[in-house]
C-alpha cells in the first residue's frame, strides 16, 4: 500500500460491504438514476453524477438498520451511480438507429444484452488501471474525493435528505404541471428578423431541470456550453442570412424538404431548422477535434498506465500477499470475462449485420477502441471528473472512423453499413462511461478503505439493473415523444443530441452528404478553443477551457444552453456569497457552513432533476399507450410561455435563498 495514505477504515478491520440489504438497496437506486439520466440526456444533452445523491440516500436509508457501516455505504452508492453512467452510454448512441430509420423501436433484448456487455466490459477494461492511476499517479478524482467526504460525515444523512425530497418534489410538481397537463409553454423562444439579412435570436426553456444541472457543473462549464451556443446562434446564424439572405436561406430549407412552405414560417421555425440542418455540424467539428485532443493530451501518461495495468496480467495471485485494500478482481478472471463478453457481442453483431467477416471485423474494433477509450475516460474522469469526461467526443470519434473502415469494407448503398458503426459506438459508449465512473468509485474506496474487488462487483450489480431497466425507459419515451427535432407529428420531441450527431455522421459518411464546410469551420473553432486552453495553462489561470464543454453548447439548442447558464450565474452567486462571509467568520466553522451549503444545494439541485426526469417517464406511459401527446391534458391551448419562465426563476430563487440560509443556520460541531 502507498505508505502515504491513511485509509478511514484500515486494512485489518473488515466489516460488511456486500449485505443483502445493500445489494436491494444498490439495485433500487441504480434503477432510479438509470431511468432519471435517460431522460435528461435526451432531452438536456448532459447527465450528471450521481454518487454524492447516492451516498446520501444510502446513508438516510441504511440508518434505519442497527449494523450498517460506512463501507456498505459506499457499495451501495458504487451500484447506483452505475446505473446513472450507463443511462449516458445507452442515450449518447442507441436512439440513433431510430433516428436512421434502422430500428423501429427498442429491441429489448438486443438493447439490454449491448448496454450489459458494454458495461461489465468498462469495469474490466479499468480493474488493471485501478492501481497505476489512483494508487501511484496520485490523480485527484474529484467527484471520488467528494463522495468519501460526504460518507465520512454520514451522520448527516438523515437531515440532509429532506433537501433531495424538496427538489424532487418541486420538479416533479412543475413537470407535470407543465409536460402532462400543458397548462404553459416549456421554452420561451423570440427571434426577429431585420430587413433580409438581419436575424436575431433568444430562447430558454423553462425547465428546472436544467437550471439544476447548470448549478451542479458550476459557472466555468456553464459559460463554455453557453459560449458553444452563442456561437452557434448568435454568431454562425446571422452570418449565414447575413450572406445568403433571409428569404434565400427559407427557399433553400423548402427546397431540401426542410420546410413544408415559405409562407407563414415564423423567425424561430426558420432558425431552429436552419440549425439543424446546417449549423449544428460545427458541433460534428469540434467533437472530433476534442476526441483526438483528448488522447494526444495525455497519451505519455497513458500508455505508462496501460503498461503498468497490463504488466498485472503477468503477475501470479498465489504468490503475492496483498491487503483487504489492495484486492482486485484477479487478473486472469478479468481476461477470461473480456473474452465471454465478446460473444454475445458477436452473435448480437452478426444478427443485426448478418455478415461474418463484417461481424469479426465490428468486434476487433469495438475491443481495440473500447479499451482504448475506457483508459482514456478513466485517466480524464481523474483530471476533470466524471461530469466533465468527454464521452461523447471520443464516441463520435469512434463513430466516425468505424465508418471510414466499414465503408471500404462493404461500400456505399447499404443500411447496415451506419446502423454497424453506430453499434460498435454503442458498446464503446457504454464501456468508456462505466470506466470512468468505476475509477471515481474506487478512489472514494480508497480514501475510505474499501476492498476493491467487491466494489468491482458492486459494480457489476448496478450495471446489470440499469441494463434491464434502460430499454423498457427508451421505449416509453420514444412512442411517447419521439427523439430529434420537434415537428407537428412529434411537438414534445426529445433532442437526444449525441445520438442524432452520431446518427447524422455515421449516414453522412455512407451517404457523401456531410456539410465537410461547417464540419471544418467547427473542428476550427475546436482548435482555438484548445489553444486558448493551451495558454490559460501556461499561465496558471484556474478558468480552463475544455473543449468539449464548448462543442456540447455549439450542437444543443440555444434554450438548453441559456437554462444551463442561468444555473451557472445561480452557482456562482452561492460561491460570491460564501467568499463574502469567509472573511467574518471563523475559518472552521466557515469550512462546515459552507460544505453544509453546498450539500444542501447539491441535494435540492439533484432532487430537481431526479423529480422532473421521473414525471416526464411517468406521464410516457400514457402517452404511449394513447398515441395522444395531449391525453393529459386540461387546457386545449398552453398559457404564456413567460408563466413557465417566472417559475423557474422562482425556483432559482427558492435554491439561492435555501443555500445561504443553510450556511447562516449552520453551527460547528
Amino acid at each position: 500500500m502507498n505508505e502515504d495514505h491513511k485509509p478511514y477504515i484500515k486494512p485489518q478491520t473488515v466489516l460488511p460491504e456486500i449485505t443483502v440489504k445493500g445489494v436491494i438497496l444498490g439495485i433500487i437506486l441504480s434503477i432510479l438514476l438509470a431511468a432519471a439520466n435517460t431522460y435528461l440526456g435526451l432531452f438536456a444533452g448532459l447527465t450528471v453524477a450521481a454518487s454524492i445523491p447516492a451516498a446520501v440516500i444510502s446513508m438516510a436509508v441504511l440508518r434505519i438498520f442497527r449494523n450498517s457501516n460506512i463501507l456498505e455505504n459506499n457499495a451501495v452508492q458504487t451500484a447506483a451511480s452505475a446505473g446513472e453512467s450507463l443511462a449516458a452510454g445507452v442515450i449518447f448512441t442507441f436512439p440513433a438507429l431510430i433516428l436512421m430509420g434502422y430500428w423501429a423501436d427498442f429491441d429489448y433484448f438486443e438493447t439490454a444484452a449491448i448496454a450489459l456487455c458494454g458495461g461489465i466490459l468498462g469495469v474490466l477494461f479499468t480493474i488493471p488501471l485501478r492501481n497505476a492511476l489512483i494508487v501511484k499517479q496520485k490523480l485527484k478524482f474529484p467527484e471520488g474525493i467528494a463522495t468519501a467526504e460526504v460518507l465520512k460525515s454520514g451522520t448527516e444523512g438523515g437531515n440532509f435528505i429532506k433537501f433531495l425530497l424538496a427538489g424532487g418534489l418541486i420538479g416533479a410538481l412543475l413537470k407535470l404541471c407543465e409536460q402532462g397537463f400543458k397548462l404553459w409553454e416549456g421554452i420561451l423562444e423570440k427571434a426577429t428578423v431585420l430587413g433580409n439579412k438581419g436575424y436575431a435570436y433568444f430562447g430558454m426553456n423553462t425547465s428546472p431541470a436544467l437550471v439544476a444541472v447548470g448549478y451542479i457543473v458550476g459557472i466555468r462549464i456553464s459559460t463554455l456550453v453557453f459560449m458553444g451556443g452563442a456561437i452557434t446562434w448568435w454568431i454562425a446564424a446571422p452570418l449565414y442570412i447575413a450572406m445568403f439572405g433571409y428569404d434565400e436561406t427559407v427557399n433553400e430549407l423548402v427546397a431540401a424538404g426542410k420546410l413544408a412552405s415559405a409562407k407563414d414560417v415564423s423567425a424561430v421555425t426558420v432558425g431552429g431548422t436552419l440549425w439543424s440542418y446546417k449549423l449544428r455540424y460545427l458541433g460534428v467539428g469540434a467533437m472530433l477535434v476534442g476526441g483526438l485532443w483528448a488522447l494526444v493530451s495525455i497519451r505519455h501518461a497513458l500508455v505508462g498506465a496501460v503498461k503498468e495495468g497490463l504488466s498485472a496480467f503477468n503477475k501470479k495471485d498465489e504468490n503475492i500477499v496483498l491487503l483487504r485494500t489492495e484486492k482486485d478482481i484477479p487478473m486472469h478472471l478479468v481476461l477470461i470475462g473480456i473474452l465471454v463478453m465478446m460473444v454475445p457481442i458477436f452473435l448480437i453483431y452478426q444478427r443485426e449485420i448478418n455478415m461474418a467477416s463484417v461481424t469479426l471485423f465490428m468486434v476487433v474494433i469495438m475491443v481495440i477502441a473500447g479499451f482504448l477509450f475506457s483508459a482514456v475516460a478513466g485517466y480524464m474522469a481523474g483530471l476533470v471528473g466524471s461530469s466533465n469526461n468527454p464521452i461523447s467526443g471520443v464516441t463520435i470519434a469512434t463513430v466516425f472512423t468505424s465508418s471510414l473502415l466499414l465503408l471500404l469494407l462493404i461500400g456505399t448503398g447499404s443500411a447496415k453499413g451506419p446502423a454497424a458503426a453506430i453499434l460498435i459506438g454503442a458498446v464503446v459508449c457504454c464501456a468508456a462511461a462505466i470506466a470512468g465512473d468505476n475509477m471515481q468509485d474506487l478512489k472514494s474506496g480508497y480514501l475510505l478503505g474499501a476492498t476493491p474487488y467487491k466494489q468491482q462487483i458492486m459494480q457489476f450489480v448496478g450495471v446489470a439493473a440499469a441494463a434491464l431497466t434502460i430499454p423498457f425507459v427508451l421505449s416509453q419515451l420514444n412512442q411517447a415523444y419521439g427523439f430529434g427535432p420537434k415537428t407537428d407529428l412529434q411537438p414534445d420531441a426529445l433532442a437526444a443530441p449525441q445520438a442524432t450527431l452520431m446518427q447524422s455522421v455515421a449516414d453522412g459518411v455512407f451517404g457523401g452528404n456531410l456539410p465537410w464546410g461547417i464540419i471544418t469551420i467547427g473542428a476550427l473553432i475546436g482548435v482555438l478553443v484548445i489553444l486558448a486552453d493551451i495558454y490559460q495553462e501556461k499561465r496558471g489561470s484556474d478558468f480552463r477551457l475544455p473543449v468539449l464543454a464548448v462543442a456540447v453548447g455549439l450542437y444543443l439548442p440555444f434554450d438548453l444552453d441559456s437554462a444551463i447558464m442561468l444555473g451557472g450565474i445561480l452557482a456562482w452567486m452561492v460561491s460570491r456569497y460564501h467568499a463574502k462571509n469567509q472573511a467574518t467568520t471563523d475559518y472552521e466553522e466557515f469550512d462546515v457552513k459552507k460544505s453544509n451549503s453546498e450539500q444542501a444545494g447539491l441535494l435540492f439541485a439533484s432532487g430537481l432533476i431526479t423529480g422532473e426526469a421521473l414525471i416526464g417517464i411517468a406521464i410516457a406511459i400514457p402517452v404511449a399507450q394513447s398515441g395522444n401527446p395531449r391525453v393529459m391534458a386540461l387546457l386545449e391551448h398552453p398559457m404564456s410561455d413567460w408563466i413557465g419562465f417566472g417559475l423557474v426563476l422562482g425556483v432559482s430563487a427558492i435554491l439561492y435563498v435555501m443555500t445561504t440560509m443553510v450556511f447562516q443556520v449552520s453551527k460547528k460541531e
